[in-house]
């Protein structure tokens, strides 16, 4: 893709031309161990773009999650956000659009990239009628499960949450860690609670907590008092609240625990990724978070939503150079994530044409039938509750706290709207 925009400060508006040689630096969060597909996928496009663009050089700084969180503040703060990188979307986001960090990015979506994002997708990195960010990924959180480890048993995938306690039940008495749990990271538990508040309160009720700044509904303190209910049944993996959840991914990849609740960018590990054995992907499965007797969610409903987006810094020197490596950098990763990487990107995909693992296709489909996708809590809410919710899901898992004192922590801290 060559640029042909005309470019702000002194670059060239035809890098062909032989014009002054740009640099943009690109921050990213997949690192090539525990993402290996994804920054495959990532060196890829860059190589191409560079290729295309032979006077832009594209450097990156690869962080793992929590810590890239921390520099994005950092950064931020300094004004010394790189060039281009990944947000979070809604509440994350918040403060970088307030702080007038991040350049819009309409011009692209009115432009080249016009028509190509799913519905909905690009709505989240959206704040007062102006789009902040691109998304490159679309999630949704099944329960991943081992069926070599089911089979043993004689268990099947619960339907419902007393089912699923029998199954823990069952797997405790062998000596079988249920579940594994990255709980020091925090979002990996607010997936549990995420689920079981939608199942017993039904779809609309996170988004309107959120939105209202009222955490008082009877459904989410019912949830509360469930999570702790699992915890007493020893489903989680000992010492959770101490574990990452690439640790706790581990167990999960070695066969040492049956379940596992993540996000669907872990699909290459169970279906395309090389470096994971196929006698292992062939063990594993999913099912959808089950139902609970009496409540109003159904199995449709989905934790989830758009993964991160890209955006590009305001403050950035070469900010029409930046905006077409961004529009070339979701076209690309649109095109190689399905078949190289077995990750669900957030422009359409035409699942005909393309030669795809079964469990792929059965969560795309899932997605495309999807009764609704509630986005993430810690997304959701604004940077202040968003911390005091990963602190008190920990501390609602560590039993640190009653349910009773979680939701009033939670209440207290969305209606302080920070």
């Amino acid at each position: 893709m060559l640029i042909t925009t005309a470019c702000s400060g002194n670059e060239e508006s035809n890098t062909k031309s032989g014009g002054e040689k740009i640099t943009l630096k690109m921050m990213h969060l997949w690192s090539d161990g525990n993402n290996s597909a994804q920054n495959k996928m990532v060196k890829e496009i860059i190589r191409e773009f560079e290729e295309a663009n032979p006077n832009i050089t594209i450097t990156t700084e690869v962080l793992e999650n929590e810590q890239y969180k921390s520099k994005l503040r950092v950064l931020a703060a300094s004004n010394d956000l790189p060039d281009v990188g990944f947000t979070w979307a809604a509440g994350f986001m918040d403060p970088y659009v307030k702080g007038n960090k991040f350049a819009s990015l309409d011009d692209l979506l009115q432009g080249e990239l016009n028509g190509k994002f799913v519905a909905g997708t690009t709505e989240a990195y959206s704040f007062d009628g102006k789009t902040y960010a691109l998304p490159v990924e679309l999630n949704i959180v099944p329960v991943y499960y081992n069926k070599e480890i089911f089979t043993k048993y004689n268990l099947q995938p619960p339907q419902t949450l007393n089912e699923l306690k029998a199954i823990i039940r069952t797997l405790n008495d062998n000596g079988v860690t249920p579940v594994t749990l990255g709980g020091k990271d925090g979002w990996p538990a607010s997936f549990w609670y995420m689920y079981l508040a939608d199942r017993i309160g039904g779809p609309d009720l996170m988004d309107k907590a959120v939105a209202d700044q009222d955490f008082t509904d009877p459904s989410l303190l019912e949830a509360a008092r469930q999570v702790q209910e699992l915890v007493n049944l020893n489903t989680f993996i000992k010492g959770y609240n101490g574990l990452s959840n690439d640790e706790a991914k581990e167990q999960f990849m070695n066969g040492n625990s049956a379940m596992y609740a993540v996000g669907t960018w872990e699909l290459p590990n169970y279906t395309t990724a090389t470096d994971v054995s196929q006698e292992f992907k062939a063990k594993i499965g999913y099912f959808k978070f089950p139902t609970v007797a009496g409540g109003k969610g159904n199995v449709d409903d989905w934790v989830g939503g758009p993964g991160t987006g890209l955006f590009v810094s305001k403050n950035s020197e070469h900010t029409q150079a930046a905006k077409s490596f961004v529009s070339f950098f979701v076209q690309k990763w649109g095109e190689h994530s399905v078949v190289d990487a077995g990750v669900i990107p957030a422009t359409k995909v035409d699942t005909a044409a393309i030669k795809l693992p079964q469990m792929f296709i059965d969560l795309l489909d899932e997605l495309n039938k999807a009764n609704k996708v509630t986005l993430y809590l810690d997304t959701q809410m604004k940077p202040g509750a968003s911390s005091i919710h990963i602190n008190q899901v920990q501390a609602l898992f560590g039993k640190a706290v009653t349910p009773e004192e979680f939701i009033k922590k939670q209440d207290e801290a969305l209606k302080a709207g920070k």
